[in-house]
């Protein structure tokens, strides 16, 4: 379509997108938790973190990825540095728009119709229909789940710690995985040495899970408290993760016989954990290249919308198979007796395209600044889209050039990629220009 310019009024004027709000609100938060973890305050002594170093953490604990260029975050940040860092996946899960408006309602400010489509866009729901009471919602639920976390996880570690570094890990362990960041403070093997601990492996996995299935779906479970009667979205959203979750452990679990030990309940925490918590259980070095595939096919479809976990989402996976089998057997592409609209699955496929371009693209940048396998480079883009943070230990490894790929993979994996394209739309019509017609074209595909 083309736009012909006309004369416009001065009195119009284009407002800031919420789109670019939303990618800008993050972008702030990423530089304040670079300053802060820049300075030397933040590290113990005789660590110093670059710059670069810095704004890496920052970004992966805003978009809650859990890659870092530091093998032991444990033992090279300080209490301040550690509180930082769990404040950036905090705010980084909820979103510093959601803490905003939370603030706003806590004061009694009024919330205008600006605010709410701004809200709409960062939480991604189809409505702006009971987006502020969401808001307080979600908030509420988030700090009540990882306190209940937070309770459990001083069972597994008050043994193991004096009592007040028991209580920081405890609390830490509960936000990262709630928020499905993938950090801990328990060295620089993630959770492996705990393998066998049975309560910090389920606990960790049910806050993953729920952290995971998204706010809308679990306000529509406590709402209706009735599978029948939930909306198509959270039926939806159950299914694939029911799904995905078995899949994946039967994967891991079959590929692993013969390999690196792993039983049922490891398989069911990394097929868990790598949508996309990004805790790891087992040497990933070790694991069978069957395993390895298995993992980048779950990072990169990841969550649910409106959660804390990243990929594609569930439901563009959902729509992009209906797609495919509807056109294959010549039918409607329909759930639930429902036709799923065009725009949807346009969307599924664009954004199907983009990311899919943006791991081409940035693993062959990363096989160009770094000697790493094709293997190493495509899981690590992966599980940065995907903001995982499982690895092939190589992020520590990576010059400067890769870092910057990995930082900007991430910041796109978390905002979306989606949204980031929408950046380039423009409102025509108040710009002064009207759109032409043109003639259809049929293009010969295949």
């Amino acid at each position: 379509m083309k736009f012909n310019k006309q004369k416009t009024s001065p009195q119009l004027k284009r407002r800031m997108s919420p789109y670019l709000i939303v990618v800008l609100s993050f972008l702030v938060v990423i530089i304040i938790g670079s300053l802060l973890l820049f300075f030397p305050f933040s590290t113990v002594e005789g660590v110093k973190l670059s710059f670069l170093d810095a704004f890496f953490i920052a970004t992966s604990a805003v978009t809650i990825t859990g890659l870092s260029p530091v093998v032991d975050l444990s033992v090279s940040l300080t209490v301040f540095g550690k509180i930082v860092l769990g404040t950036l996946i905090q705010v980084g899960g909820l979103g510093i728009i959601t803490l905003s408006v939370f603030v706003m309602i806590l004061i009694g400010a009024r919330i205008g119709i600006s605010d709410r489509v701004i809200l709409q866009t960062n939480l991604n729901t189809l409505s702006l229909a009971g987006v502020v009471s969401l808001i307080r919602k979600i908030v509420l639920f988030t700090f009540i789940v990882e306190f209940m976390g937070f309770l459990i996880n001083l069972i597994v570690f008050i043994p193991l710690f004096p009592l007040p570094k028991a209580i920081g890990i405890s609390a830490f362990h509960a936000i990262s995985a709630f928020n499905n960041a993938g950090f801990d403070l328990l060295g620089g093997s993630s959770l492996v040495n705990y393998h066998n601990n049975i309560l910090l492996l389920v606990n960790t996995a049910f806050l993953i899970m729920i952290g995971g299935l998204g706010f809308i779906v679990i306000e529509d479970i406590i709402r209706k408290r009735s599978v029948r009667k939930l909306m198509i979205h959270s039926k939806i959203v159950l299914k694939v993760n029911v799904f995905l979750w078995i899949i994946g452990a039967l994967v891991i679990k079959i590929a692993q016989i013969g390999g690196e030990s792993t039983n049922w309940l490891i398989a069911f925490f990394m097929s868990v954990t790598a949508r996309t918590a990004g805790f790891s259980v087992v040497n990933l070095i070790n694991y069978h290249s069957l395993s390895l595939l298995m993992l980048i096919f779950l990072m990169f479809i990841g969550g649910s919308p409106s959660s804390t976990a990243g990929g594609i989402k569930t439901t563009t996976f959902y729509t992009l198979t209906k797609s495919m089998i509807s056109f294959g057997l010549g039918k409607p592409t329909t759930t639930y007796k429902r036709l799923i609209d065009q725009e949807s699955k346009n969307k599924a496929f664009l954004l199907l395209f983009v990311s899919l371009s943006t791991i081409g693209i940035a693993t062959g940048l990363i096989l160009l600044f770094d000697n790493v396998t094709i293997t190493q480079a495509l899981f690590e883009v992966a599980s940065a889209l995907g903001n995982v943070g499982l690895s092939l230990s190589l992020t520590s490894t990576l010059t400067w050039g890769s870092k910057i790929v990995l930082i900007f993979v991430m910041f796109a994996g978390r905002v979306g990629p989606l949204t980031i394209m929408s950046l380039m739309n423009r409102d025509w019509h108040k710009l002064g220009y009207h759109p032409v017609d043109y003639l259809e074209e049929k293009i010969i595909i295949g």
